[in-house]
């Protein structure tokens, strides 16, 4: 399948998700503040499709992650009933199944956050600004959990400045106090098996990977920067 053909297969998919769920969500103005990020997501991918084309994978994984997004913008995050969708499935509950005592599908979309993003993120630190070895995995984790630590502050801001129900309902922390920290920890979590799974398959596939992963740890530069380094260049505008 050509990549023009499988990028519009993955469009019409989303679409045919997203038009139902925008009909009558639980929760409107919490569902525009959902879908901001994703109209922005989006919006940056078909911008930059031509000049700067990912592959078939990374396209894939932000696929998924817009699916689950959008499932959590329509019901809000703290209310997908997942767990009664799962016994009118089995006839047994998810979370019971699991130990678990909330609704935990914000959980699982942080999680996923991590695990789905971390390559496609990976594949711009690789093409762009040319990372290898050990920064080539440990550059997309330590984004990951950056972007996701500046979402909580992002949903933390914006239910301030909206604040009662609304807030309440786009922060979902379902009253437990450390819920941001949970949903950090889980998307660290998720990218680091994702850059796992990236490395087990490189040090099987790469010849050269146990070189290329020394040769990025080595030291490059013998002085200091800092001080040192703004002395050279007020030498040489000086002598300039």
């Amino acid at each position: 399948m050509s990549r023009k053909t499988y990028l519009g297969t993955l469009a019409a998919l989303l679409a045919a998700l997203w038009v139902p769920l925008a009909f009558h969500p639980f929760d409107r103005s919490d569902w525009w503040l959902e879908n901001a990020l994703l109209f922005l997501g989006v919006a940056l991918l078909v911008a930059t499709h031509r000049a700067f084309p990912l592959s078939k994978i990374s396209y894939t994984t932000l696929f998924v992650f817009f699916c689950l997004h959008t499932i959590g913008a329509h019901y809000t995050y703290a209310e997908v009933p997942y767990d009664e969708a799962w016994r009118d499935l089995t006839g047994h509950s998810l979370n019971a199944a699991l130990g678990w005592e909330r609704n935990n599908f914000d959980r699982v979309v942080h999680f996923a956050y991590g695990l789905l993003l971390a390559y496609p993120i990976r594949e711009v630190f690789l093409r762009i600004a040319s990372v290898r070895g050990f920064w080539g995995y440990f550059l997309p984790l330590d984004l990951t959990l950056s972007t996701s630590a500046l979402y909580e502050l992002i949903e933390w801001g914006a239910a301030a400045v909206v604040g009662g129900d609304l807030g309440q309902a786009y922060l979902g922390t379902q009253g437990d106090e450390w819920d941001a920290h949970k949903d950090m920890a889980l998307a660290a979590l998720g990218a680091l098996i994702s850059m796992c799974i990236a490395a087990g398959i490189n040090i099987y596939l790469q010849r050269d990977f146990a070189r290329e992963w020394a040769e990025s740890l080595r030291i490059h530069g013998r002085e200091p920067l800092g001080e040192v380094a703004i002395k050279h260049m007020l030498d040489e505008k000086g002598s300039a």
